[in-house]
C-alpha cells in the first residue's frame, strides 16, 4: 500500500520505485526499437539530474524551463528539476520561437533543457543567444552546450563524492513549495503562468486509485505535449503513482502502428483524437459496398440499444446479447483493434466531448470516460467506469468540491488547486476567492452529483435581443459529421447565429457527384456543389435540435483548416476564437451585411 498525503513529487517516485521494483517503467523508441528503464533506473536518473543541477548552481525556487516533445529524457529532466527544489516550466514546443523566448523572459528561467540541437538552433536564431541562461541538450550534442548525459555524470560524481548531498537537497524544500510553473496555451486570451506546489500534485495523484483501476499490469501510450496538465498529471505523474508503464510515441504519424505494438490498456486523449478516429471509420464505410454499409449501421444500432440497457443498469435481453455478440465479431472488434484491442480505460479530456461522439464509442463497446481538469485546479472530475453518464464530465473526485455561482459559473474547492498566477496578484485575487477557484466554465450539477459543462463564460454568445447561446452545445452537434473538420459559431451582439466551417477534403471526395474532383486543388474541392449541399443537410439536421434563436441562419466554408501557425489554434488544438474572427472577418461581415436567410 503506497503512502497517501502531502509529500514531494520525488518522494512519490521513491515510493513507486520501492513498491514496483525492477520491472520496466518507461519505454523510449530509438531507431526502430525501444529502450526500457526500470523503476529504480528511473529514480536514479532523476537523482543524478537533481544533483547535476545543484552543481550547475540551481537552487530552491529557481525556474528551469523545458522545451521538448514528450519523451523519456523529458521525464528525467522534469522530475530532476522538481527534486532539486526548483520549479519546472515546460514550454509548448510547437509555439513560435518568439513566444517561447517571451515565456523564458517572463518566468525568469535560469536554465533551459531543449530536446535536440535543432530546437536549440531554432531558439538561438530567434534571439535566445542574448539571454543569460544555461542550456542543456536532452538528446544529441553540440560544441559548447552541456548534454543531459554530461549533467547526469556530473551529478553522479557529486553524489559519490558527498553521500549526504542528496539528503541535503531534499531537506531544503517542503511539499508546500512550488514544483511546476504551467505556461498556459492561452485559448481564451493571453497565456498565463500558473504556480503549483508539490503537495497539490501528489494529492491530485492520490485521487487516482479511487477513480480508476490501474496498475503495473496496465500500460499507456504518451503523446500529448508535456506542457499540458492532462499529460503532466495523467500520463507522467499518475502513472508513476500507480505503477503503470509508459510507452512514448515517436510521432502522431506513427501512432497507428504504435497502437498495434504497444496495445495500451489505458489511453488519454482530447476529443479531437476521438473525432478523427470516428471520421476515419465513417469515411471508410462510405467506400464499402451497400451490403457492408447496411451491416455496419445495423451493428451500430444494436450496439446503441445495448448501451441504453447498460446505462440504465439493466441486464441485456437474450436476443440482444446474441445480436451484440455477432455485431462485435463482424464490426466492433475491428474498430477496437485500431487501438491495439486491449484498451479498457479510454479517457477523453482537455476539451468537451460531444454526446453524439460518446454514443458512438459506447455502441462499439469502448465507452469513453469523460473527465475534467484545468491548469489552475488539477484533474478533479471523472465519470465512474461503472456509471458513465454521457454529456457529463462525471463526479468530483474525492476531496474536490463543486458549486455553482448565481451566473452558473462552476466554482471549485480542492487540495489540488494551484496557488495563483506567477507575479500577478491582481488577477489571482479575481480568480481565487475565499478558497474557491472561479473556473470560467459555465455548467450544471444534477441531483446525482454529475457535473455538466455548458460553455465558457468568455465565449458565451449574447444575441442583440438578449438571448444566450452556448457555442459548445451547438458545435457539439457537428462532431460526428465526417465532412466537417472544424467550425466556430458566431453571433455575439448580432440578430442571428452564423458559422464558419472547414471541410475534410478526403471525406468530401467520397460524396456522390465528386468523382471528377480527384486531384483538383483543395479550394475547388471544399467549395464544390455536392459539398455545399451536404453541409446544408448537416446544418438543417442540427437546427432541428435547437431553439429558433440558436439555429444557424448562414454559414461560410473556408478554404483551409484553422492552424497554429496562423494563431487560430493552441498547441492543444483548442480554437482561439478571437484570432479566427480576426483572420476571417471579411466572411463574417459578409454574412451579417445581407438579410437573414434560413439554411
Amino acid at each position: 500500500m503506497l503512502r497517501m498525503g502531502p509529500r514531494s513529487v520525488y518522494q512519490m517516485l521513491e515510493e513507486s520505485a520501492a513498491a514496483y521494483g525492477d520491472v520496466p517503467a518507461l519505454h523510449q523508441p530509438v531507431s526502430g526499437k525501444y529502450e526500457s528503464y526500470t523503476w529504480p533506473q528511473y529514480r536514479d536518473a532523476v537523482r543524478e539530474v537533481a544533483a547535476g543541477l545543484s552543481e550547475a548552481g540551481i537552487v530552491k525556487g529557481d525556474v528551469v524551463a523545458l522545451g521538448s516533445e514528450t519523451r523519456v529524457e523529458f521525464y528525467f529532466a522534469d522530475l530532476g528539476v522538481m527534486t532539486v527544489g526548483a520549479v519546472a516550466a515546460a514550454m509548448y514546443s510547437s509555439n513560435p520561437a518568439a513566444e517561447q523566448i517571451k515565456s523564458l523572459l517572463g518566468c525568469g528561467a535560469k536554465l533551459v533543457f531543449v530536446e535536440n540541437p535543432k530546437y536549440y538552433k531554432f531558439l538561438m536564431a530567434a534571439g535566445a543567444a542574448d539571454l543569460n541562461i544555461q542550456w542543456v541538450l536532452l538528446t544529441g550534442a553540440l560544441d559548447g552546450v552541456t548534454t543531459l548525459g554530461e549533467l547526469r555524470a556530473t551529478g553522479r560524481q557529486a553524489l559519490l563524492r558527498d553521500p549526504e548531498l542528496f539528503a541535503h537537497l531534499q531537506s531544503a524544500y517542503t511539499p508546500q513549495d512550488f514544483a511546476i510553473l504551467y505556461l498556459t496555451s492561452g485559448a481564451t486570451g493571453e497565456p498565463k503562468m500558473v504556480q503549483v506546489t508539490h503537495q497539490a500534485l501528489t494529492l491530485n495523484c492520490d485521487m487516482g486509485p479511487g477513480a480508476v483501476e490501474l496498475g503495473p499490469s496496465d500500460n499507456t501510450l504518451a503523446f500529448l505535449p508535456s506542457a499540458h496538465i492532462a499529460q503532466r498529471i495523467g500520463i507522467e505523474l499518475l502513472t508513476m503513482r500507480m505503477g503503470v508503464p509508459v510507452w512514448f510515441s515517436e510521432s502522431l504519424a506513427r501512432m497507428p502502428g504504435e497502437f498495434k505494438t504497444v496495445r495500451p490498456t489505458f489511453f488519454l486523449a482530447p476529443p479531437r483524437v476521438w473525432e478523427r478516429i470516428y471520421a476515419s471509420v465513417s469515411m471508410e464505410i462510405r467506400k464499402r459496398s451497400a451490403i457492408q454499409q447496411r451491416i455496419f449501421w445495423a451493428a451500430l444500432g444494436i450496439g446503441s440499444e445495448a448501451a441504453k440497457y447498460r446505462n440504465a443498469g439493466k441486464p441485456l435481453p437474450v436476443w440482444l446479447r446474441s445480436a451484440l455478440k455477432l455485431a462485435d465479431k463482424l464490426v466492433f472488434t475491428r474498430i477496437r483493434e485500431r487501438f491495439g484491442g486491449r484498451l479498457r480505460v479510454a479517457v477523453s479530456g482537455a476539451a468537451p466531448l460531444s454526446k453524439q461522439l460518446g454514443e458512438f464509442y459506447q455502441a462499439i463497446c469502448m465507452p469513453l470516460m469523460e473527465g475534467y481538469g484545468l491548469t489552475e485546479g488539477g484533474i478533479v472530475c471523472l465519470n465512474p467506469a461503472n456509471a458513465n453518464r454521457l454529456g457529463s464530465i462525471g463526479k468530483p473526485l474525492p476531496g474536490a468540491e463543486f458549486r455553482l455561482s448565481e451566473e452558473k459559473e462552476i466554482l471549485l474547492k480542492s487540495p489540488t488547486l494551484a496557488s495563483g498566477y506567477f507575479n500577478d496578484p491582481e488577477v489571482t485575487a479575481q480568480v481565487w476567492i475565499d478558497g474557491w477557484l472561479h473556473t470560467g466554465d459555465l455548467g450544471d450539477i444534477d441531483a446525482d452529483g454529475y457535473v455538466y459543462i455548458t460553455g465558457r463564460k468568455k465565449e458565451m454568445i449574447v444575441s442583440s435581443n438578449g438571448k444566450k447561446v452556448f457555442p459548445n452545445r451547438v458545435e457539439g452537434l457537428f462532431k460526428t459529421e465526417p465532412l466537417i473538420s472544424q467550425m466556430i459559431l458566431l453571433g455575439d451582439k448580432q440578430p442571428f447565429v452564423t458559422a464558419l466551417f472547414t471541410v475534410n477534403p478526403l471525406s468530401a471526395l467520397t460524396l456522390n457527384g465528386m468523382e471528377n474532383m480527384t486531384g483538383k486543388p483543395v479550394e475547388e474541392v471544399v467549395n464544390a456543389a455536392p459539398v455545399l449541399a451536404e453541409l446544408k443537410r448537416a446544418v438543417a439536421k442540427a437546427n432541428k435540435q435547437l431553439a429558433p434563436y440558436e439555429q444557424i441562419r448562414k454559414f461560410r466554408i473556408l478554404d483551409r483548416d484553422f492552424s497554429q501557425d496562423a494563431g487560430e489554434l493552441t498547441p492543444t488544438m483548442k480554437v482561439r476564437r478571437v484570432k479566427v474572427i480576426e483572420n476571417f472577418r471579411h466572411h463574417i461581415v459578409e454574412m451579417y451585411a445581407g438579410k437573414e436567410e434560413n439554411v
